[in-house]
Parts: C-alpha cells; structure tokens; sequence
C-alpha cells in the first residue's frame, strides 16, 4: 500500500490519535503535574494507535531522555497499512499544561518510511525556521547578516522583524545578537513546536533561531516542508555525555542539515491543543465525552480544522 498525505480518512485517524492524547493530559490541566500530564497523554496516544490503518514505526519519539516504556524509538505501531515513520510528541509543552497556560500541544507526523531524520542520541538542535522568501537564510551566516537579507526579501526595515528565541541560557546569544542588529526579540518559555509554525507561516514571528528539542525539530520539518517555509538545523548535544552516545552511534553532530534532510518526503502533521493554542481551543466536556480541536497539514500544504468528539474512558 501507498502513503498518500492528502488521504482524509487517515487525517481523521491520525487526529484522534493526538485528540486522543490531549483529553487525557488536559485533565491534569492546572494540576503543576508535568509527569502527570506527560504519562497520561502517552498512554492514551500509544492506545489510540492500535486501530490507526498504518504500518507505523516510531523514528522519533519519548525515547532515552524520558525513560518512556512506551511510544519510543523502533516501537511499532498501527493495525497495518501503509509503512510510515512516525515522530510523536504527546505533549509538547508540558509545563504549560500543568499550569494551565495557553499554548500547550498533542503532536505527531507521519511520512513514508526512511523520510524522517533519526536524531537518535542527540535531544538539542540548533534550528533556524522562516517563510520561503528567506530561502537563502543559513546557519553558516551570522543573525546580523541573515536579519538583513530577510529584511531585504520582506521588502521590509530590519528594525520591523519579530525573532523568536527559546529563552535559555544557551540562546543568550542570539537574543543579545538580534537586539543589538536592530530587531525585536519574542522569547518563549516552552512551546517549540507553535513557535516554529508561526514562523514557516510568517504568523506575528519573522524568525525562528536557536537551540531547542531535536524531536520537535524533526516534527516541525513536516509541516515547514509543507506550507513552503524554509528551514536549516543541526544537531547540538549539550554535555559530554550526550556527545559520547552521539559520536559512539556514529552520529554526526554539527553539520548542516536541510529541510530535505529533515523530512525527504511529504508527510502529514497533526496538532490538537492541550490548553488553547494556535486558535484552537482546548478539550472541553460535551455530554458524554469531550470535544477536542486539531490542526492537519498535508504533504500539498492544505491545511484544515478537524473537530472531533471522544468517549469518556
């Protein structure tokens, strides 16, 4: 069988999947339980996968960094179908869920088998993210010189560009280099994931840059292929250790990845909100179940809202 990413029916699968995922961590919304939230949308997204018509294989997924029992790297999942990989996130954001903040995510992507970057060992990436008018934006150029030639793509004053910065230390840099050349700043706390899509669509963030999750790298590159962005990345292991696992599983670390290295071929990624977040709203109770909202992005970059209804369990 062929994986086609325009197929309806298997957008409607896969939304459940991650609908199915955010109603069971949104119910420890609010709770300050970040492994309550995590280890109930985990178990509830490897359940719903049973019945997904897909030969799936997880390539990135809770893996070594979470101790996951479940939902990691190799596992198989899907009643059989065609063979896809599969990157799964159940919660991307999971300090937002448990402090009941906006901005909180259930997310996966699914592309043909072998089209989906394995970052094995290594959890960070260096990640660059903007619409396809930047297409000549490089990590191997500095911010100031990259500022400037989206500023010139845009047809727009430097001074008028949105950054987006993961706010941690390690990205201190970024944000000192894009103030200092001019342009504001939009630093996040968590949310990845939200924050590289608004900036493949242009969406209030003019650029994306940093270190941040590899796992949610390789998801996000699913959807930037898709909707024409422009994307560049390298993976960035953040202690010895980490180099160690990465140089001995003969990972290369460092260099230059393109989106067509990232994701080879096109692909689907869904999104359900866990707590409000990119417009959609988050589960609510409907009278014998709850009512999620998801975002599905197709190889051909049609994007949709599917808004579906779950039992009680």
């Amino acid at each position: 069988m062929i994986f086609d990413s325009s197929d309806r029916a298997l957008h409607d699968h896969l939304a459940r999947v991650t609908g199915r995922a955010a109603v069971a961590a949104s119910r420890f919304a609010g709770s300050g339980d970040k492994v309550g939230v995590d280890h109930a949308a985990v178990v509830a997204m490897r359940d719903a996968f049973d019945t997904v018509p897909v030969d799936a294989s997880i390539v990135v997924g809770e893996g070594e960094k979470d101790e996951a029992p479940m939902l990691y790297a190799g596992e198989r999942l899907g009643a059989g179908g065609p063979e896809v990989d599969v990157a799964v996130d159940p919660v991307d954001g999971t300090r937002l869920a448990a402090e009941a903040r906006p901005g909180s995510v259930a997310v996966l992507a699914a592309a043909p088998r072998g089209a989906l970057l394995d970052p094995g060992h290594v959890f960070y990436m260096e990640k660059l993210i903007c619409v396809g008018a930047g297409a000549t934006l490089s990590l191997e150029r500095s911010l100031t010189e990259n500022l400037q030639i989206l500023a010139s793509a845009l047809e727009r004053p430097l001074s008028s560009l949105r950054v987006a910065v993961q706010s941690r230390p390690r990205n201190q840099g970024y944000i000192d280099e894009a103030r200092d050349a001019g342009a504001s700043v939009v630093p996040f706390a968590d949310g990845d994931v939200i924050e590289s899509l608004r900036a493949a669509r242009g969406d209030g963030v003019d650029l994306l840059i940093g270190i941040g999750g590899a796992p949610e790298g390789v998801l996000t590159s699913v959807a930037v292929a898709a909707l024409g962005g422009h994307m560049q990345a390298r993976l960035a292991p953040q202690t010895a250790g980490e180099r160690e696992r990465a140089d001995a599983a003969g990972q290369t670390h460092g260099e230059l990845l393109r989106l067509h290295d990232l994701a080879a071929a096109p692909g689907i990624f869904v999104l359900t909100a866990v707590t409000d977040a990119a417009g959609l709203a988050a589960p609510r109770r409907v009278d014998d179940g709850f009512m999620t909202e998801s975002l599905v992005i197709d190889g051909n970059g049609d994007a949709r809202t599917i808004v579906a209804q779950h039992p009680r369990v």
